[in-house]
């Protein structure tokens, strides 16, 4: 079966990987020549992320070219410590965290590996369903036609918009989120960690790589913007909009905000609480297109991640891609809606069993 994937980022490169793996003959069309959306961000890839690329045997060339995550420290606006947590890791690969750029070569690096076509460039824009298949339309003119189209063009998805006109737009959370790295000597270390900190009006986390770099972001309360004015944003202005989110308060955020140079980025947040309709005969949604949450838990790259793998092998397992599709989503949905649904009341919870110790066993079948 040829497949077409929409989107060359987390989810459409793992999604054609355990494709190719499951038999199939997948295809990645990237709608940007090169990166793409929020790629100065960073993420951390959750143990259930890890263990669904070691599903599929992609999980060595994402654990060379990250960092390890022991545990998460809890800081008051006074600056007092209030909580430490270790994250379980017998049985299980730890966090791993890179930046998106990073995460996003990885993972085209190794599908060109395994031999996967990804064509840059092509935006997908339309798609036509036929006896035999589909033929997906893209913004240059041209067509190509497949067995089937998947959808993992993110969070304002296309094809999202295909399999239901009517779908809901994004919702805004209400935080603008900004990240930023710096090599400044003299910081506050916080090597193997995550060092939470809430201050008097906003959020900030921030960890140290191996190589004494400070990995930072704050989560800022926000009025929306168009997407115009936020892409108009210098990394100058990200700077010292963060800055002024903690300049009243007596911990490291100022500091750390003010030693960073250029390497500041900013956006607003978004998530998608539902999507109605997951599928047609001919079209799937994966990742942020189908059910995009707010960074709170830090789990949208995971479970990206389980997407793709579960799909991959619904239609490995299943006759056909309609019983493949409705399976991928019986499996899916309640799991993906419920971790939205915490990542927008602010957090998971202390019990966060049921997200990391998901398991995926690539030998086991589906049955409808």
């Amino acid at each position: 079966m040829r497949v077409l994937v929409a989107g060359g980022g987390i989810s459409g490169t793992v999604t054609a990987m355990a494709l190719k793996l499951a038999g199939h003959e997948p295809v990645v069309f990237e709608a940007y020549p090169a990166g793409g959306d929020d790629i100065g961000a960073f993420l951390t890839i959750m143990h259930n992320g890890m263990d669904a690329l070691r599903a599929i045997g992609a999980d060595g060339p994402v654990i060379e070219a990250s960092f390890a995550a022991y545990g998460v420290e809890l800081v008051a606006p006074t600056g007092e410590t209030v909580g430490q947590r270790e994250f379980d890791t017998e049985g299980l690969d730890g966090p791993r965290t890179l930046t998106r750029a990073t995460l996003y070569g990885v993972l085209q690096d190794e599908a060109a590996r395994r031999g996967i076509p990804l064509e840059r460039g092509r935006r997908l824009v339309g798609a036509r369903p036929g006896p035999d298949g589909i033929t997906a339309e893209f913004a240059d003119g041209t067509t190509e036609t497949g067995d089937v189209v998947v959808g993992a063009d993110g969070l304002r998805s296309v094809v999202r918009r295909l399999i239901d006109p009517a779908a809901d737009e994004p919702r805004y959370t209400g935080l603008t989120v900004v990240y930023g790295y710096t090599r400044a000597p003299g910081l506050p270390a916080a090597p193997g960690i995550y060092r939470m900190v809430r201050g008097s009006k906003a959020a900030f986390g921030f960890t140290t790589d191996p190589e004494g770099a400070t990995f930072w972001f704050a989560r800022i309360p926000d009025a929306e913007r168009s997407r115009e004015e936020i892409a108009a944003v210098t990394p100058a202005g990200w700077r010292e909009f963060a800055h002024a989110a903690f300049a009243e308060d007596p911990l490291p955020c100022k500091d750390i905000i003010a030693a960073t140079g250029d390497e500041v980025f900013g956006g607003h947040s978004y998530d998608v609480p539902e999507t109605r309709i997951w599928s047609t005969p001919r079209m799937v949604l994966v990742g942020d297109a189908a059910h995009a949450a707010s960074p709170a838990a830090g789990q949208g790259a995971s479970m990206a991640l389980e997407d793709s793998v579960v799909l991959a092998k619904c239609l490995r397992d299943l006759p056909d891609p309609a019983s493949a599709f409705a399976a991928y989503e019986e499996l899916r949905r309640e799991r993906v809606e419920k971790l939205v649904k915490a990542s927008a009341g602010g957090d998971v919870g202390e019990e966060r069993g049921w997200l990391y110790s998901h398991h995926i066993d690539w030998n086991a079948k589906i049955t409808a």
